[in-house]
């Protein structure tokens, strides 16, 4: 299958003053001094700052609503002697949430607790009335919810009259009633005025951990022995990298690294990138899909218990199973992709709709959400993936790049049984009776909000760049923007009338890629190797083209012992013959 064509955006150039003076100031290029710019970067202070993260720069938790009643609770459990449940979902964000409360609590503060992972299959997503009752028999009387729990209003209720408390910690979209935990720590509430909204769920329990650092005189450095775990939560949750998930994910990355808890460092050696410095990125495709991987095909606790883990051998060998978890995750999503595109071919009116829905009672609930961020990539719309579980139809959502898919969903909340997300992404479930109902009132509500250029995909670029430019000392501060991820993307640049200088050949094991040799026009004695991940079917254009435009990112390729910049490319233009000639 051939990518769509995508549409190149140039963004704005930033104030031409501006830049030329932090491009002096702090003696860098011009193009890297506009990157500076774009990203709300005005003084060489701020740029300093962005440039060299600090901890010290972490806001107050107690800035956030009711931080104080969560405190205080949590103070009495220990108090009393309570046992205490540390609940949260089956997801990275919520199994990295609940290791992190788990161990330190643990280690540091309270032996008497436990945790509880829903079963996907089983229970569903988030607070159950199955955790609720195995909290109340086994005699919890305290839970902390993490990454879930804010729209658990019924659920709620019911363990108050079991006399379970809860705390929650979450991060999603509150709904018009909050619930009547004992505290509901999340920076979206409407009357929270927490500086920063953007946190992972495993975030906010951080920032709990830092109020009961703070309240109890516990040094803040036996919290950030964990900050590898809310760095995978930052990265794979696809939240912003900005302001406070900025600071911990540089942190975080730095750890993961150099000296990872030992269930962390465990998942690197089982995916061979131990002798890898590990970006978002590779947390994203690496580390992200086994964790997952545990809850997608067996049970989530799986990964929390290798995430917890205080031994290297049980470590390891938890590490293989959930290694095995992600390999039958991957044979069930391409054998599900494969179905989902066979159906939209198969669909004569495809071509005519703006989303993508599709349903197959038998398709496997913990990889369709994976099918629908596939599917994306080729069918560029709204997409919903639906299968059959428990007599319900469960559904799992993704959206195109400045279309509010939550809004959406929501519009159709009265033919939904469920449903809870973000704009970018969400869950929901439905009576199968109200199937065809739902498909053709998402369409009818998508097709008449959505814009026509929202279904084109596009790169955004961020500046032209020309080869004679790019040297170790260009990469060497663009590389202090990272970590790369939402409102801080790995810088994109464009360089206009490139050539292959014959070395031009496809890669990969069906020759799906496509490695370059690239020089430009103006500068023949500047040359770059490129990498093109699935353009191998563009091979025979590109050699036989005179020219072409390309746009990429720049990374730096270690092979046999040597570091040399090279240029990952996006997307490729040719102009037309009346150009080249």
């Amino acid at each position: 299958m051939t990518m769509p064509e995508k549409k190149w955006i140039i963004k704005p150039k930033g104030d031409a003053d501006l830049i030329d003076e932090l491009s002096k100031k702090l003696e860098i290029h011009p193009v890297l001094a506009n990157l500076l710019v774009q990203r709300n970067i005005k003084t060489v202070d701020e740029a300093k700052k962005f440039f060299r993260p600090s901890l010290d720069d972490l806001y107050d938790p107690f800035l956030m609503k009711d931080m104080d009643k969560a405190i205080g609770r949590l103070k009495q459990a220990f108090e009393r002697h309570e046992k205490v449940l540390i609940y949260g979902d089956y997801d990275v964000d919520g199994t990295t949430a609940v290791s992190l409360m788990y161990s330190f609590l643990k280690n540091n503060v309270y032996p008497n607790i436990g945790f509880y992972i829903p079963d996907r299959y089983d229970e569903g997503y988030g607070i159950s009335f199955k955790g609720i009752d195995y909290a109340a028999k086994n005699n919890y009387s305290l839970v902390i919810a993490l990454d879930c729990g804010i729209k658990a209003v019924e659920k709620i209720k019911y363990a108050n009259s079991k006399n379970v408390d809860f705390i929650v910690c979450d991060h999603h979209l509150p709904g018009d009633t909050l619930p009547e935990a004992i505290a509901v720590l999340d920076p979206k509430r409407p009357d929270c005025q927490y500086p920063f909204k953007e946190l992972s769920g495993c975030g906010v329990g951080f920032k709990l951990l830092q109020a009961l650092c703070i309240t109890d005189n516990i040094p803040i450095e036996k919290l950030f022995a964990f900050i590898d775990l809310v760095a995978v939560s930052i990265a794979s949750d696809i939240v912003p990298i900005l302001g406070e998930n900025r600071i911990i994910a540089y942190y975080g990355l730095k750890k993961l690294n150099e000296n990872p808890i030992i269930g962390l460092k465990a998942l690197k050696e089982i995916a061979r990138v131990t002798d890898t410095k590990l970006n978002v990125n590779d947390v994203v495709f690496k580390i992200g899909p086994r964790i997952n991987a545990a809850g997608r095909i067996e049970k989530g606790d799986k990964a929390v218990r290798l995430l917890t883990s205080s031994d290297e051998a049980e470590a390891r060998r938890l590490a293989r199973e959930i290694n095995e978890c992600n390999e039958d995750r991957k044979e069930l999503d391409q054998n599900i992709f494969k179905e989902a595109i066979e159906l939209i071919q198969q669909d004569p009116e495809y071509p005519n709709k703006k989303t993508t829905v599709l349903y197959k009672e038998d398709w496997n609930k913990g990889v369709i959400g994976i099918v629908a961020s596939r599917l994306i990539e080729y069918y560029y719309r709204p997409t919903i993936i639906l299968t059959k579980s428990n007599g319900l139809i469960n559904g799992s959502a993704r959206t195109v790049e400045g279309f509010d898919l939550y809004k959406a969903i929501e519009s159709c909340a009265h033919l939904l049984e469920n449903y809870g997300g973000h704009t970018f992404a969400a869950g929901l479930s439905l009576k199968p009776e109200n199937l065809y109902k739902f498909v053709q009132t998402f369409e009818k509500i998508v097709s008449e909000t959505i814009k026509e250029e929202q279904l084109t995909p596009f790169i955004e670029i961020d500046d032209e760049l020309e080869f004679k430019d790019i040297d170790s000392k260009f990469f060497k501060v663009l590389h202090l923007f990272e970590p790369f991820g939402p409102g801080n993307m790995t810088p994109i640049f464009v360089s206009y009338n490139v050539y292959d200088t014959g070395s031009g050949k496809t890669v990969g094991k069906n020759s799906e890629h496509l490695k370059l040799e690239l020089k430009q026009d103006t500068y023949k004695k500047y040359f770059f190797p490129a990498i093109a991940f699935n353009f191998g079917y563009k091979v025979d254009e590109l050699i036989q083209a005179k020219k072409f435009h390309v746009c990429y990112s720049i990374d730096k390729n270690e092979f046999m012992n040597k570091e040399m910049l090279q240029l990952r490319v996006r997307d490729f233009q040719i102009p037309c013959n009346e150009e080249q000639d």
